[in-house]
């Protein structure tokens, strides 16, 4: 069925042979025997070229199907015999509807998997991949990407965090500059430069330094401080949030380290990439 997927997909046996880290005689023999076997032709072969016959198209999409099944039962099996675990770093709130809804379909798909979640503060946005902290992790764009592959799942445009008697919380939208005057939140040095520098707004400056989502809240409460936000999240009493119309949005993406053949990371992100898109 690989064999033939991959034919399928190329339309061409030097493209699938290759593909397969195989020679093409073999790969030639194999599709003969399979279409023998089934009693009909699969593939209509002409000096211009292959194309799939009507039988061919049907049995492309079952055998898609097959192999991922396959796919799923080895990777149970593997993870049953191993114990597997895949621990997860989680940045923000963790009760985002797409977080959710990825929580119970990685459960439903791998029910064997020792899933482990390690919550991080502000200060790493990657949440510990590059010092093998987590497999994978669930977090906010823009950070520096070097040697980690980042997918994006959704973006939510940004607002400013103010105190709900502040003049400025009655404005339906602000711009940057609007908050030149104010005290903005700082996070500790060694923090990723390109995420600290999108939460301050393009620019250096000066405010209390801060290291959880918490920490940013209570600063804005007792000390007025300026703090940005992604909109649609619910706020503590007493604080407002008014759309930044010149800020660019927050990416929300899955990323883990480049080259991990995990298969449950794989997973993991395949899956993602479906629960952010059915959570609108």
């Amino acid at each position: 069925m690989r064999y033939f997927v991959a034919v399928a997909e190329e339309l061409h046996f030097g493209r699938a042979a290759a593909r397969l880290h195989m020679s093409q005689p073999p790969l030639s023999r194999a599709i003969r025997q399979l279409e023998a076997e089934l009693g009909a032709q699969l593939f209509a072969r002409s000096p211009g070229g292959v194309g799939l016959t009507p039988v061919g198209t049907v049995l492309l999409d079952e055998a898609r199907a097959l192999l991922d099944h396959a796919d799923r039962v080895r990777e149970r099996v593997s993870a049953a015999a191993r114990g597997a675990t895949i621990t997860v770093g989680i940045l923000g709130d963790g009760t985002d509807p797409g977080a959710t809804r990825l929580a119970a379909a990685y459960r439903r798909r791998h029910p064997d998997v020792d899933i482990r979640i390690r919550d991080t503060d502000l200060t790493d946005p990657t949440c510990g991949l590059r010092a093998g902290l987590v497999d994978v992790a669930l977090t906010r764009a823009p950070f520096d990407e070097t040697a980690l592959t980042v997918r994006a799942l959704r973006t939510d445009p940004v607002g400013v965090v103010l105190r709900a008697d502040d003049p400025l919380a009655r404005r339906d939208r602000l711009r940057s500059a609007d908050l030149d005057d104010r005290s903005w939140f700082q996070f500790p040095p060694g923090t990723d430069p390109v995420w600290q520098s999108f939460w301050n707004g393009g620019r250096p400056r000066s405010g209390p330094v801060v290291r959880a989502v918490h920490e940013c809240l209570q600063a804005v409460l007792w000390n007025g401080t300026v703090g940005l936000a992604p909109l649609g999240h619910d706020l503590p009493a007493g604080l407002a949030v008014v759309r930044l119309v010149d800020m660019p949005p927050s990416r929300v993406v899955v990323v883990w380290n480049e080259g991990d053949a995990n298969p449950l990371v794989r997973s993991f992100v395949e899956i993602a990439t479906t629960a952010y898109r059915r959570s609108g």
